[in-house]
C-alpha cells in the first residue's frame, strides 16, 4: 500500500481506506470500486429517511414527543444496536424538517422542536435587573459539593413567565436535571411563591434537600421564610449571571416547548404540569452520557 501511495502520490491511509471501503486486500476490483464511486458522487442522494420506513417511523413518533434530533441520533444507536439500518445523524432529521427537497418527514413536525420553527437561527435573551435582596446568601458561600454535582439534592429554580402575568416556578437537580414544576396558584408575590415552592420541597426526603439556587429575581425576598419551612438554604446567583444557573435556564428552553410565551398559566393545572415533568424526566441528556434524568437519579441515589 506504501508503495502504491508512493507511487500516486497519495497519503498511505487515503489508498488503505480506499481497498477497505472495496471488499479488502483479496477482494479490490479497481474497475468495481470507481463504479460505486461515481455512484456515490451523483446529486441529488435519495434522503436517508425516505429510503427506510421502519426508520422514518420511529423518528416521527420520537419527535411527537418532542426529543430533539440530536436525542433521537443518540438513542438510536443504543436500542438498534446491532440493526445498520436504523442509523441516522441528527443532521440528516434537521434537513429532512427544513429542506421541502429532502422532506421525508412530516413538515409540521418542525413544530416539535425547540424552537418550533421553521429554520436554525441564532437567539439570545435579556433579563432585567431585579434590584437587591434583604440578606441574601452569595453562590459563592454554596457547599463544593453542589458546585461539582457530587451529590444529589442541590437544586437551581427560577420562574417562566406566560401571558396576563401568569408564571410557574420550576425547579430542577443539578446532579440529575430532574425537573419539579409548581403552580403558583395563589400568584407571584413573594409570600405566594415561597408558600408553593415550601409545599412542593417538603414532600421531598432530606436528602433530597440540601440547597437551592434562585436568581436576583424578587419573587425570592421571603427565602428566610422558606429556609425555615424546608429546612433548606438558598443561595443567590451574581447579578446578570444565568450561567450559574445552566441547568435551570436549559430546562426553561425547553419547557417553552409545551409552554409558548403566549401560555396562560392561570388555565394549567398542577396535573398538568406533572405530566409535562414526567416527559421531560423520560427524556435522555447528551450531559448524562444520553441517562434519563430519572435514571441518572435513580442511580445517584442507590
Amino acid at each position: 500500500m506504501r508503495q502504491i501511495a508512493r507511487g500516486l502520490k497519495r497519503s498511505p491511509s487515503t489508498v488503505c481506506r480506499e481497498i477497505a471501503a472495496n471488499g479488502g486486500p483479496q477482494r479490490y476490483r479497481a474497475c468495481d470500486a470507481d463504479r460505486r464511486a461515481v455512484r456515490r458522487q451523483r446529486r441529488p442522494k435519495p434522503a436517508r429517511l425516505a429510503q427506510c420506513p421502519r426508520l422514518r417511523e420511529v423518528v416521527e413518533a420520537k419527535l411527537e414527543l418532542r426529543w430533539s434530533p440530536q436525542q433521537i441520533a443518540a438513542w438510536l444507536k443504543t436500542a438498534y444496536p446491532g440493526d445498520p439500518e436504523m442509523r441516522v445523524s441528527h443532521e440528516t432529521i434537521y434537513l429532512s424538517l427544513f429542506v421541502q427537497t429532502r422532506g421525508a418527514l412530516r413538515r409540521e413536525l418542525f413544530r416539535c422542536l425547540r424552537t418550533g420553527r421553521a429554520r436554525r437561527r441564532p437567539q439570545g435573551t435579556t433579563k432585567n435587573g431585579q434590584g437587591k435582596i434583604r440578606n441574601a446568601i452569595s453562590i459563592s458561600e454554596r457547599p463544593a459539593e453542589a458546585s461539582d454535582r457530587a451529590i444529589p439534592g442541590h437544586r437551581e429554580g427560577d420562574l417562566i413567565y406566560g401571558k396576563a402575568c401568569s408564571a410557574i416556578a420550576t425547579l430542577v437537580e443539578r446532579k440529575s436535571r430532574f425537573v419539579m414544576l409548581v403552580q403558583l396558584s395563589r400568584g407571584q408575590t413573594a409570600e405566594a411563591v415561597a408558600e408553593a415552592l415550601a409545599d412542593a420541597v417538603v414532600t421531598l426526603p432530606g436528602q433530597l434537600r440540601r440547597s437551592l439556587t434562585w436568581d436576583q429575581g424578587k419573587e425570592m425576598a421571603e427565602h428566610a421564610k422558606f429556609t425555615v419551612t424546608t429546612d433548606l438554604p438558598v443561595y443567590f446567583c451574581d447579578p446578570h449571571s444565568p450561567w450559574q444557573r445552566g441547568s435551570n435556564e436549559n430546562t426553561n428552553g425547553l419547557l417553552r416547548q409545551y409552554f409558548p410565551r403566549s401560555t396562560d398559566f392561570k388555565a394549567i393545572t398542577q396535573s398538568d404540569l406533572d405530566r409535562v415533568a414526567a416527559e421531560l424526566n423520560g427524556r435522555p441528556r447528551q450531559t448524562l452520557e444520553w441517562k434519563t434524568p430519572c435514571q441518572a437519579l435513580d442511580e445517584a441515589l442507590r
